[in-house]
């Protein structure tokens, strides 16, 4: 699962207009009315930290991982809080001395898992590591969202004082896998010079069905409790692209 590498150094630029307060605020309270006594929280694919400093605000104990080191050095770099430890870790093969809380997996971590074995392992990563009462929070795309409304070619333009930066994303749908190659084509350009160079990556992002994840957590020990879709209680509609969902 070789993503992240040099797109990592450009990745809070490139979603500095994602909402994680709003985020936060969900998740927060999806916790709250699942396991309101919750203190501790394992966040399995933790990315830059952005979650995590949010929830650190709200009380939680936070233990962090992510499988690229850059994200894992950017986060700490930017960590202000005693209640939050990093660390570089695979979500398939993670093995702490500690059980928490509450379990998360957020902006699509799961869709990552684009093998059986490998969606298997991470339930069993978080079953493994959670408490007796504790639950499992994460989101992914929604297989008949992505069916029913294929991706299709974006372009992004986003700036800071530094540098500009150029994003070029092309989907390439492998149905017979049920997942998706997207292409990030990246321009960066530095303002003061105006040297340019570019980058490029694949993420393969699989889409997933309720079934499918059923028979994951079953494999694991955990059954599904709730499904919402994405950032609202409502139970996900055909159309929705992103599901949320609650395991026991």
């Amino acid at each position: 699962m070789s993503v992240f590498k040099d797109y990592s150094n450009y990745y809070d630029l490139l979603y500095n207009d994602k909402d994680y307060a709003s985020e936060v605020e969900y998740i927060h309270s999806l916790i709250q009315a699942e396991c309101p006594k919750a203190k501790t929280i394992l966040n399995l694919g933790c990315g830059t930290g952005k979650h995590d400093f949010l929830l650190a605000q709200k009380g939680y104990n936070i233990t962090a991982v992510d499988l690229s080191s850059t994200m894992i050095d950017i986060a700490k770099k930017n960590n202000e809080s005693d209640h939050i430890e990093f660390s570089i870790g695979d979500i398939r093969s993670l093995k702490l001395d500690s059980k928490f809380d509450v379990v998360i997996s957020m902006f699509h971590v799961m869709s990552y898992q684009v093998e059986d074995a490998d969606l298997n392992a991470a339930f069993s990563t978080a079953k493994t590591h959670l408490k007796e009462d504790g639950v499992f929070i994460f989101d992914c795309w929604n297989a008949t969202g992505v069916l029913s409304d294929p991706p299709h070619k974006r372009v992004k333009n986003v700036e800071n004082e530094n540098m500009k930066i150029h994003r070029k994303t092309t989907p390439i749908s492998l149905p017979e896998k049920n997942c998706v190659d997207v292409i990030f084509d990246i321009e960066i350009s530095n303002k003061e010079t105006d040297e340019s160079f570019e980058i490029s990556e694949t993420h393969r992002m699989r889409y997933l069905f309720p079934e499918e994840l059923q028979t994951a957590g079953k494999n694991a020990g955990l059954q599904m409790a709730k499904s919402y879709k994405w950032l609202t209680t409502k139970t996900p509609e055909h159309s929705d692209w992103y599901s949320l969902y609650i395991f026991r």
